[in-house]
């Protein structure tokens, strides 16, 4: 085989590596339908409501995700367009790690394919799929291209066009980590650390503008002035597996907050096992990730992902301690935005990196074990033959240490195979929402009974879901944002969303639904909840449309709400990420064309 030919599968076999990985985990959400499991909701179309660009009652917690959908769905069906990122970000998230260990290890073939491996095959990857981040996976993915792309600009030379390039493809990653909050800002602090003091101002620059769309509408719809309930700081701290401690936990890239939102294998001693070989893993490759080589920005940044693996690891274990429970449900009633922070183990994330050059050193140590322990046996016989060389140690020992590697990550979490154990699947709506959208002609937003945020219809599973209204109708509709986790509620933003809901459970006057802009009330039928003397409101109303699961009835006299003063400057926000997320796409098509017109 010729060295091009060589190169070339050493590039493409990483990238069908991590596709198989990433069907393996998504094949049943890729039947017909749609995600819809806790807080994932995926629709066949999302209008552009107030409430999807960030201005509605609550924070912008899934903005410009929903705008996003809202854009593209009219063109798309939604649910695919959410099938096609999840998997999107879990092939990107693992070829991204094969690249970013080739690029700063110098990684074979082998060892790109035990960090892909460490990166896709994870309970981190597992308890978000379950809890329905879906998008908070495509800031985890852009974490290792964001590394490369900051590296590119940390050593690029004096060539202008070479620079624009590389903020580019720095843009591009931030925009994509942006799709939500929380992947912005893990993006940004890869970013900046990885960059250089130098270049940071830029590249905090550019964060902002890849936030714009979120950190615009909490500025101009008054968002960010409320502060957050503290009883969900307690609420959503990282949490302690069987037999592992909260930092064991967190350290094997698990601890999520939910206990039901876990793959089975992670209830039983299998955890403690897998953390232990992961940890394993990482600590046999770590003084080959440290150590200095010729080039000293590689070997810094090699470091500094090092470092800040340790730190994800270390500050939301100290978060959940009582010490930190109480500095964290400070930051969140005295600091506006803060709530962000609130969800501690979102951020362990940032360990992946540093994890996967680990794992991937780990291939190189045993590499070079054997080729050491070939040359004593050499030296004892008296043979001539010289040791194995450097460059063909990968290919005659790195394989059969991946395979051992590979095992020892995959076996232990086989569950998250097959959508999280067969929990992940795709869904079918009744055609009745599809009917009641249909009928929603006039103004008002819409108030949904029964109370509360979260679902369990017959077509869902198990599991509770969020509502799927706010995103299935063509008017805003109210949400307290209230969030039941254990035994406790912690408590919204919605301060609007909760009058109409208790006025609705008293059985209030329509006329009070009127004063509040309500125009329309929907009733779930197939699903529990609490639905109070809501008879009494409901008899004052229009019947519109009646099934067996949805029944929509229209407020008469109702006082439509204005359009926010700040609707249009929040679009342009959207625009403008918009833009930085297809940045890399024309730079590239730019510099192909320029290559074309030279020759």
């Amino acid at each position: 085989m010729s060295a091009q030919r060589a190169g070339r599968w050493t590039h493409l076999l990483p990238a069908g590596y991590s596709l198989l990985l990433t069907l393996l985990i998504t094949v049943p959400l890729l039947r017909p339908g749609y995600l819809l499991l806790r807080d994932a909701v995926s629709t066949p179309r999302s209008y552009p409501t107030d409430a999807a660009l960030g201005l509605g009652d609550a924070a912008p917690r899934a903005v410009p995700q929903d705008g996003l959908l809202a854009a593209l769905s009219p063109l798309i069906d939604g649910g695919l367009i959410v099938k096609v990122i999840l998997v999107a970000a879990l092939w990107a998230a693992g070829y991204g790690a094969a690249v970013l260990v080739r690029e700063l290890l110098g990684a074979p073939l082998a060892a790109q394919l035990v960090a892909t491996t460490l990166v896709v095959w994870n309970p981190y990857i597992a308890e978000r799929l379950l809890q329905g981040h879906w998008s908070l996976l495509t800031g985890y993915a852009a974490l290792p291209w964001t590394v490369l792309a900051a590296l590119r600009l940390r050593i690029a030379g004096g060539d202008r066009f070479e620079r624009f390039r590389n903020w580019s493809a720095l843009a591009g990653c931030l925009a994509a980590a942006g799709l939500t909050p929380t992947g912005a800002l893990l993006a940004a602090t890869v970013a900046v650390l990885v960059v250089g003091w130098r270049r940071s101002a830029g590249v905090l620059v550019l964060a902002a503008v890849a936030s714009a769309p979120w950190l615009v509408a909490t500025a101009v719809s008054g968002v960010a002035a409320e502060p957050s309930d503290p009883a969900g700081v307690t609420a959503f701290a990282a949490r302690a597996e069987p037999w592992l401690a909260t930092v064991g936990s967190l350290a094997g890239l698990g601890g999520i907050w939910n206990a039901e939102a876990v793959p089975v294998s992670r209830t039983t001693p299998i955890a403690a096992l897998a953390t232990v070989v992961l940890l394993a893993i990482v600590a046999l490759g770590l003084r080959t990730v440290v150590a200095a080589d010729s080039n000293p920005d590689r070997t810094r940044v090699r470091r500094l992902l090092i470092a800040l693996a340790g730190v994800a690891v270390l500050v939301p274990a100290v978060a959940a301690t009582p010490a930190g429970l109480t500095v964290l449900e400070w930051l969140v009633v005295e600091i506006p935005g803060a709530g962000l922070l609130r969800d501690t183990q979102k951020f362990v994330a940032l360990a992946a990196p540093g994890y996967a050059l680990c794992a991937a050193a780990a291939c190189l140590r045993f590499a070079g074990s054997d080729d050491k322990r070939a040359a004593r046996d050499a030296a004892d016989t008296g043979s001539n033959s010289s040791p194995t060389p450097p460059a063909d140690r990968p290919a005659r020992w790195s394989p059969a240490w991946a395979a051992l590697f590979i095992g020892a990550l995959t076996l232990p979490l086989l569950d998250l195979g097959w959508g999280v154990g067969g929990q992940m699947r795709a869904i079918h709506y009744p055609d009745s929402w599809h009917e009641v959208a249909e009928r929603i002609d006039g103004p008002g937003d819409i108030a949904v009974l029964p109370g509360g945020m979260f679902r369990r219809f017959p077509y869902s599973g198990t599991a509770p879901v969020l509502d799927p209204a706010p995103r299935m109708l063509p008017r805003d509709v109210l949400q307290t944002g209230a969030l039941p986790v254990h035994d406790l509620t912690v408590t919204g933003e919605g301060a609007r969303a909760q009058i109409v809901e208790d006025l609705l459970l008293e059985g209030g006057p329509a006329g009070r639904l009127a004063e509040f802009g309500v125009g329309w009330v929907l009733v779930e039928r197939d699903t529990p909840g609490p639905l109070g003397n809501s008879t009494a409101t409901l008899a004052q109303l229009r019947p519109v449309h009646s099934t067996g699961e949805l029944a929509l009835y229209q407020v008469p006299d109702v006082r439509p709400r204005p359009t926010p003063e700040h609707r249009s400057l929040v679009i342009a926000a959207h625009i403008l990420w918009a833009i930085l997320l297809i940045a890399p796409l024309a730079t590239y098509g730019y510099s192909t064309l320029s290559r074309r017109a030279r020759r």
